[in-house]
Order: C-alpha cells, then structure tokens, then sequence
C-alpha cells in the first residue's frame, strides 16, 4: 500500500482531500480487483453447456459469482465518491491501472495463472506510467 500512498500524496494531486478520499479510493480499487477474481473464480465451475441460458443461470445462482457482483457494486460506488473528490483524468488512469496490476499479481498467486517476461515489463511500465499520471 505504500506505493499507492506516494501516488496519492504527490503534490500533483492536489484534487484529493484528505485520508479519507485515499482509503475509500483504495477500496474502490481493492474492491474492484476483487470482483473480478471472484467473477473468474465463479466462472471455473459452470454447468456442462455452452447454452447462454445456462451460464446467466449459473452467475444467477452461485455464490461466487454473487459475491462478485456484489463487490462490483460496492466498488462503484466507492469509486463514484472519489470522483467527487478527485479529476477524472486522475482517477481512472489510477483506477484502472493499479487494479489491473492487482488482479495480475492475485491471478498469479491464487489462480495459478503464468506471468511471462514481457507481461511483468508491461506491470513496470505501468506503475511508471501511474506515477507520470499523479504528478
């Protein structure tokens, strides 16, 4: 959480207003993050039918994938509240930027899922690019 917290405390974003626009903005990113990797999770044990009814009807009715929906929605509205406080031209290059950063580093860790070279050059460019945006 530091990095994000030198992000945030950079004299260049100055739209933002106190501690408590940089927690709920790392909870709307948090949150986000998570979101996706319960709808990933979720999406690993559907039925066995490729019939669009029967995956809007698993999303439905598991649990996970619930939970998913349920962090999307409480992420957004984080997120709208640091919209309030914070330019847009700001917020979401963070937004986006570190929450995929995020759910790369969980895939990998939790889901198993491979990193190649390349993609962590591109995780590197990123934070540089994050940290061109703050200032």
């Amino acid at each position: 959480m530091s990095f994000f917290s030198n992000i945030l405390q950079t004299h260049t974003v100055r739209e933002l207003t106190g501690t408590m626009t940089y927690v709920i903005f790392t909870i709307s990113i948090v949150l986000n993050a998570l979101a996706n990797i319960l709808m990933k999770v979720g999406a690993l044990k559907p039925k066995d039918s490729n019939q669009i009814v029967d995956v809007f009807t698993n999303m439905a009715t598991n649990p996970v994938t619930i939970a998913g929906i349920i962090c999307f929605a409480l992420g957004l509205a984080a997120y709208n509240y640091v919209l309030i406080k914070v330019n847009l031209s700001v917020a979401y290059p963070i937004n986006t930027s570190l929450g995929f950063v995020l759910v790369v580093l969980v895939s990998w860790l939790f889901l198993k899922e491979t990193i190649t070279p390349v993609q962590i050059g591109g995780i590197g460019l990123i934070i540089v690019g994050v940290f061109m945006v703050a200032r």
